[in-house]
Order: C-alpha cells, then sequence, then structure tokens
C-alpha cells in the first residue's frame, strides 16, 4: 500500500532533495498545484499569476513512515512563518502550503498546524495554507531531481535544529 502527500514549501528543487531521503519515501514529483489556471508551467507560474504554488508530491509507504513524520519534517525544512516567501524566493508561488487529499489528511494537518503554532519554534504566527489538493500539474523534465542532476544548484532548504513537532 502506498499513499500520497502534497506540500508547498518554496522552491521545489530544495523540497524534493531533502525529502528523497526519508525512508519509506518511495517516489517525489515537482509540479504546480492549488491555482485557478487550467493549466501551469515554469513559465506562467514564476509570474506568480496563476495561483500556482511549486509544490512537491511525495508517493509513501504509511508502514515506513507515517503522514505526521512527513508534516513535522515539512515545518523543519522550510519557514513556515513566512508568507509567500522561502529566502530569496518571493512570490505567492513559493507560499506554505499542505494540499490535503482526504478528511483525515486535513486533521493531522490542521493538528500539525496547531502544534507548530503552539511550540513558538518559528518565534512568529505560521502561515502554512491548508487546502484540499486540487489538479497537480507535473513540473517540464527539467525541474524533476533537480539537485541531483546539478549538485551545486541553488537551494534555501536544510534541516533547521529544532525538536519533533509529534507529541
Amino acid at each position: 500500500m502506498t499513499n500520497k502527500a502534497t506540500l508547498a514549501g518554496g522552491c521545489f528543487w530544495g523540497m524534493e532533495a531533502l525529502f528523497r531521503k526519508i525512508p519509506g519515501v518511495l517516489d517525489t514529483e515537482v509540479g504546480y498545484c492549488g491555482g485557478d489556471a487550467s493549466t501551469a508551467a515554469y513559465t506562467l507560474v514564476k509570474t506568480g499569476d496563476t495561483g500556482h504554488a511549486e509544490a512537491l508530491q511525495i508517493k509513501y509507504d504509511p508502514s515506513v513512515v507515517s503522514y505526521t513524520q512527513i508534516l513535522d519534517f515539512f515545518f523543519r525544512v522550510h519557514d513556515p512563518s513566512t508568507k509567500n516567501r522561502q529566502g530569496g524566493d518571493v512570490g505567492t508561488q513559493y507560499r506554505s502550503v499542505i494540499f490535503f487529499h482526504d478528511d483525515e489528511q486535513r486533521t493531522q494537518a490542521q493538528t500539525m498546524i496547531e502544534t507548530v503554532e503552539k511550540s513558538g519554534a518559528w518565534g512568529a504566527k505560521i502561515s502554512t495554507e491548508l487546502v484540499p489538493v486540487s489538479k497537480f500539474f507535473p513540473a517540464e523534465a527539467y525541474h524533476q531531481d533537480y539537485l541531483e542532476k546539478n549538485p551545486d544548484g541553488y537551494t534555501c532548504h536544510f534541516v533547521r535544529k529544532l525538536p519533533s513537532f509529534i507529541a
């Protein structure tokens, strides 16, 4: 059995590079999600006018890694307190979003957002949006596995030395 998680936390390259190292993550794909536009391509999304966020779709084995563990990691590899921004990347396409696939994911994500907020770990209000997943548009081939193909490429993502948010 496999499950799917769809997350946005800034540039999808850095997110993908970190998540693919988690035991139980079977596959990752970068793309665009959450907008009103009926199509998505980097040339359109980078303008910030489509409403889409750069997102990561994760296929994982829930017998090895739980959705809550994936969310815990998500809140340690990007700054969820900066609205529409990660590092030098600015715009709505770089916002923090959890796209839930079902009610169970919605409930777990809401609980995690509240836990992260209460922890005060980020020193500011959490700006992560929680919305139902919409159509996921895979990014262009050159974006897939980008940092694996270009190890010196840009990323603003890293694992922060924060305690786990799992109770």
